[in-house]
């Protein structure tokens, strides 16, 4: 595969660590999916295992450079691609990014403790149930959510996912998604902190399909002059479920999401630059292509001009019932995504010197924001700089049986908390979303 870089500085030395610049995927030459390195891999780590860093670029976006990758490393891939704008978690699945898209772009990795890199995927697929619990396993056969940072320093453009039944027909799920604003990762909100979601109340079909069909006559078709905008509010967050249209805000976005990349983007302005029409049509069966009532009925009208859409989508953090239990004085625990049935996610902080054992239901992909300390028998550490290539000590994610039992986690500094967050799968059990 021939590689393009626009890197051009001298290749690292091998005393500089982990570090590894590399374009199109910047793990390749370490990557391994022995069996051997998977077992060792889960045991070592006593049912937690660490993941690579995974960028993901997007060509019709401006990078906000909240992220905390090296200033000079948010273009490394050739001219098209655009600049990195999302870091992936604990993600199973691979980016759709247009025909360069790299062969694992998106997918994460799991660092072997001897120095290779297995593809999560192939690692969920042989742990099986050992890894996600006989639940998940036997219903999805898979690690069906991932989450991730989006990080823009403009809005995004007005767009939609399908749901099941629509995206079936391209041969893919739906994707419901929800936002959670962490205020850890925002030391700015960009050009525009306004999301617009869903429509006004009043709007009518006719209305919105003028707009779409204003998408191919250039220029700005408006499609949110029919929405309702909502100043972002660092610390809360939204449940987005598949057929809501929404344009989410310039504000670096934890995003626990359905394991899939399906969307139809309605909006022909972005980014202070026109959107390309094929991105309306991407997930549009052959036999609908250029048809707008297709477009329609991917909206769910009954959710997008919802008279209690904010009582219905907007998410206030709140306590876990085991954290009020525990007192909140070692650590605080709360649920931050909690309104869908297909993933959920926590706030965890641990106090300032301070140990505690945290037990949950299920499986979970952890990200930690700040502090440093022992998370089980590895380091954590949140990131302050990573460049492209270059492993780190922020991400994990642990097995069902491990986190049922506990985890370990200590707090090495005297002042700051020590702070993760949670990605978990569809139908907590702690939450009782299960059937």
């Amino acid at each position: 595969m021939t590689k393009t870089t626009c890197w051009q500085g001298p290749r690292p030395q091998a005393d500089q660590g982990d570090f590894e610049m590399a374009i199109e995927a910047p793990y390749q030459e370490k990557v391994i999916s022995l069996a051997s390195a998977m077992d060792r891999a889960l045991d070592a780590g006593q049912g937690i295992v660490r993941l690579a860093p995974t960028w993901v670029p997007r060509a019709f976006c401006t990078p906000g450079r909240r992220i905390r990758l090296h200033p000079d490393d948010y273009y490394p891939f050739a001219q098209t691609r655009g600049g990195i704008d999302e870091r992936w978690l604990a993600s199973a699945v691979r980016a759709e990014n247009g025909p360069l898209t790299g062969p694992n772009e998106g997918l994460s990795f799991v660092v072997d403790p001897e120095g290779g890199l297995i593809p999560f995927d192939d690692f969920v697929g042989h742990h099986k149930d050992r890894l996600i619990g006989d639940r998940l396993w036997a219903k999805y056969a898979k690690w069906p959510m991932y989450s991730k940072f989006f990080d823009n320093q403009q809005a995004l453009p007005f767009h939609v996912h399908h749901r099941d039944h629509h995206a079936a027909l391209v041969g893919k799920p739906g994707k419901p998604e929800a936002y959670y604003y962490s205020p850890h990762m925002n030391n700015h909100l960009g050009d525009q902190p306004i999301s617009f979601l869903g429509l006004q109340t009043e709007i009518s079909v006719d209305q919105v399909k003028e707009r779409l069909q204003r998408f191919s006559q250039g220029g700005d078709n408006r499609i949110t002059d029919l929405s309702q905008g909502y100043r972002t509010q660092l610390g809360t967050g939204w449940d987005i479920p598949g057929g809501v249209l929404h344009a989410p805000a310039s504000v670096c976005t934890y995003e626990p999401q359905a394991a899939c990349d399906v969307f139809s983007i309605c909006e022909s302005w972005s980014n202070n630059r026109e959107v390309p029409e094929e991105l309306l049509w991407k997930d549009v069966p052959a036999d609908r292509q250029g048809d707008i009532d297709f477009i329609i009925e991917l909206i769910d009208w009954d959710r997008n001009t919802d008279t209690n859409f904010v009582s219905n989508r907007f998410m206030r953090p709140y306590s876990t019932e085991q954290s009020l239990a525990d007192g909140e004085t070692v650590y605080i625990e709360k649920w931050i995504v909690f309104r869908s049935t297909y993933f959920s996610a926590k706030e965890l902080s641990v106090k300032p010197g301070q140990t505690v054992i945290v037990k949950d239901s299920d499986a979970y992909g952890l990200i930690a924001v700040q502090g440093n300390g022992r998370f089980g028998n590895h380091d954590i550490a949140a990131a302050t700089l990573i460049r492209y290539g270059q492993l780190s000590q922020d991400e994990f994610f642990v097995s069902e049986e491990t986190a049922q039992q506990g985890v370990s986690i200590t707090n090495r500094s005297s002042t700051d908390d020590l702070v993760m967050l949670k990605h978990i799968g569809p139908e907590s059990t702690e939450l009782g979303l299960h059937a």
